[in-house]
């Protein structure tokens, strides 16, 4: 018996491994069908689900700065926003791996060049003892470059909408990818302010082009 790290509740989650594979080993069954996949229309741009497939308001209003596409694979709901609190701000490193299947197959068919982690601002990095983002990708079995940098900024959960939506640019390039497609790795889409300074300071690194997976989306 183990303790689903959801729930906490006692489970044979072992008898599950030919069900659910890497999930398995880490959440019962009752969490992981908490846990949505988006799988109906959504924003062409950003995933965020809607009645029917095509731009939503978001990315309407982000005009000429929406040239990230991102593809989140499940919903925000409940569940996961504990399961990423608890991997983000716990330091539960292992359930990066919950998600290693999923970010390792839309990483390949995303077909980029080279894939980027999000940094996080030094102090944060120091608080946590781990990037998010690089445990992701790293989960997934996937080489990522550094490539860009980051200046120390407030917390994002801090800030409302309206402040994450107008934030300063805190990222800036430190490598080459002169000509490169590249696909950056992170746990929320929200906004899409983040992916969009983050994908201007690639273009500034030289990348052609810029795509992102995100675990969840927001529907906020």
């Amino acid at each position: 018996m183990k303790l689903c790290l959801l729930c906490e509740n006692e489970t044979e989650i072992e008898s599950w491994l030919p069900f659910f594979g890497a999930k398995a080993p880490h959440l019962c069954p009752k969490c992981l069908e908490r846990l949505v996949k988006i799988t109906g229309p959504s924003c062409s741009l950003c995933s965020r689900p809607m009645k029917e497939t095509g731009m939503c308001s978001d990315c309407e209003r982000w005009g000429e700065r929406a040239f990230v596409s991102n593809q989140s694979i499940y919903l925000y709901n409940e569940a996961m926003q504990s399961l990423i609190a608890r991997f983000k701000y716990r330091g539960d490193y292992v359930l990066a791996s919950i998600f290693a299947d999923d970010v390792r197959q839309m990483a390949l068919a995303a077909s980029c060049d080279l894939i980027c982690a999000v940094p996080l601002p030094p102090t944060r990095l120091a608080e946590r003892r781990f990037n998010q983002s690089e445990a992701l990708i790293e989960s997934a079995g996937l080489a990522h470059v550094s490539l860009i940098s980051r200046l120390e900024s407030d917390k994002q959960s801090k800030k409302s909408r309206l402040e994450r939506v107008n934030a300063p640019q805190t990222f800036y390039p430190i490598g080459d990818a002169q000509g490169k497609s590249v696909l950056v790795i992170d746990d929320i889409y929200t906004t899409g302010a983040t992916i969009r300074l983050v994908a201007k300071a690639l273009m500034e690194a030289g990348a052609s082009s810029v795509k992102s997976i995100t675990i969840a989306r927001s529907g906020s």
